[in-house]
C-alpha cells in the first residue's frame, strides 16, 4: 500500500495526484446553459432548498440536510481530499448561467492507483429535473477529469433508477454487470462525453 506524499502541495496516492489540476482555480466549468463551480460554504443555504424534497431520497436513502449540516459539510469539502490523502473529494455546485440559480450537484471521488480513476455521482433538485441538467453538468465534469489525466471514470447506480441509467448512457457509460453489496451497479465510461460544449472558467 502506498503512502500519500505531497506533490505541488497536493496529496499523491499510488502514482497519481488525487486532486488533478489547480483546485479550485481551474475547476469552474461552463456549458451552454450551466456553470459548474467548486462547492463553497456560501452555497449551503440555497442548496438546502434544492436538496430539501424528500422524494430525492426515496431510492438513495437518507434525509434532506439542514443549512447547518450543509455548511459544515461544504466547509470540509473546500479542502478537496480525504483526511488520509488517499482520495480526492471533488464537489461542484451546478448553477444555471442565465439566472445564477442552483439546480444540483456533481461529485467525483478520485484515487491514484495505477493512474487516476474517478467515480462520479450527480443529483438535481426535483423542480429542475427533466431539463437535461444532470447529463450536461456531469459531462462537463467527466470531460474535465479525462482532460486532467483520469484513465477511467465510472458511476454506481441503484437498481430501479431508470432516470440515472439514462444519464449514464448519454454520458457514454455502459452497465458492467458488477454490483456492490448495496445492490448498486457499476457503469463504466466507454467513449467521450464532450459534446456538451464545456469550457473552463
Amino acid at each position: 500500500m502506498s503512502t500519500p506524499s505531497p506533490r505541488g502541495g497536493r496529496p499523491v496516492a499510488g502514482d497519481a495526484a488525487v486532486v488533478p489540476g489547480r483546485w479550485p482555480e481551474d475547476a469552474v466549468l461552463r456549458t451552454a446553459r450551466l456553470r459548474v463551480e467548486p462547492v463553497r460554504v456560501g452555497h449551503a443555504e440555497e442548496m438546502a432548498a434544492v436538496l430539501g424534497d424528500p422524494a430525492l431520497y426515496s431510492i438513495i436513502g437518507g434525509a434532506p440536510p439542514t443549512v447547518a449540516e450543509l455548511s459544515a459539510r461544504y466547509l470540509r469539502w473546500e479542502r478537496p481530499w480525504s483526511d488520509d490523502g488517499r482520495e480526492g473529494w471533488l464537489n461542484w455546485t451546478v448553477l444555471r448561467e442565465a439566472d445564477d440559480v442552483a439546480v444540483g450537484t456533481v461529485q467525483a471521488t478520485t484515487a491514484g492507483v495505477n493512474g487516476l480513476v474517478a467515480e462520479v455521482a450527480w443529483i438535481v433538485g426535483v423542480p429542475f429535473q427533466g431539463y437535461g441538467y444532470a447529463t450536461e453538468s456531469t459531462a462537463a465534469v467527466v470531460d474535465w477529469l479525462v482532460g486532467h489525466g483520469a484513465r477511467a471514470v465510472h458511476a454506481h447506480i441503484a437498481p430501479d433508477h431508470p432516470a440515472s441509467e439514462a444519464v449514464a448512457r448519454r454520458l457514454g457509460m455502459r452497465a458492467s454487470g458488477e454490483f456492490r453489496d448495496d445492490g448498486e451497479q457499476r457503469w463504466r465510461l466507454h467513449g467521450p462525453s464532450s459534446r456538451w460544449g464545456r469550457t473552463s472558467g
